[in-house]
């Protein structure tokens, strides 16, 4: 059964819920797809992104900002630092799912280990 949108509950004054429409654009960006299946198993650091993807760390930041807005990541702050995870491993089997379909293969990341790490748990 799919859910219908009731045009008269909507309120100015209420913040709408990101629609099913915008989670598809945020992962249709291959930098944004790419952290989600990077982070989807287990809590991961921004450098530990960095490294992974080859990005610098404002712009993957910027992207996290964006799917965490969504709803799509979670933060987890131990000490000064913050960790990065998918909450609902739903979106995962989603993102799988599509693939499938498209007969697409994802990729597979393994984070790296990073000594020098300054999020290092």
């Amino acid at each position: 059964m799919y859910n219908t949108f009731n045009i008269m509950n909507m309120s100015s004054d209420k913040p709408n819920p990101p629609q099913i429409t915008d989670v598809f654009a945020l992962l249709g960006q291959p930098a944004r797809l790419h952290i989600v299946l990077a982070i989807g198993l287990e809590k991961v650091c921004v450098c530990q992104l960095e490294r992974l993807l080859g990005n610098r760390q404002a712009y993957i930041s910027q992207q996290l900002m964006l799917l965490r807005e969504a709803g799509l990541v979670e933060t987890e702050r131990v000490g000064r630092h913050i960790y990065y995870f998918v909450p609902d491993k739903r979106w995962l089997d989603l993102i799988q799912q599509a693939a499938m379909i498209q007969n697409v293969e994802l990729p597979i990341f393994e984070l790296p280990a990073i000594e020098d790490c300054e999020y290092k748990p």
